[in-house]
């Protein structure tokens, strides 16, 4: 059992650097959009896909961190 708990903990770390790098690729994209954006209302528009894209990214983050969490205590009540 020990060993599954240590491999779903490395597997979430790797999700979870996995998703830390889609967050930055996508406020980048967004960024951008926002420069490209010819009109005001497509500027807003861009902005606030970032902004619920970010905290999409975010609740997923805290997710992964949660579940991290939880198997290095189940990792513990194992030993």
């Amino acid at each position: 059992m020990k060993a599954y708990y240590k491999k779903k903990i490395i597997d979430l770390r790797a999700r979870l650097e996995k998703e830390k790098e889609a967050k930055k690729r996508d406020n980048a994209y967004y960024a951008e959009k926002v420069r490209e954006a010819s009109g005001p209302s497509n500027k807003a528009y861009y902005r606030r896909c970032k902004v619920d894209h970010a905290a999409a990214h975010d609740r997923t983050i805290a997710s992964i961190k949660r579940d991290i969490e939880s198997a290095k205590e189940s990792l513990k009540r194992c030993k």
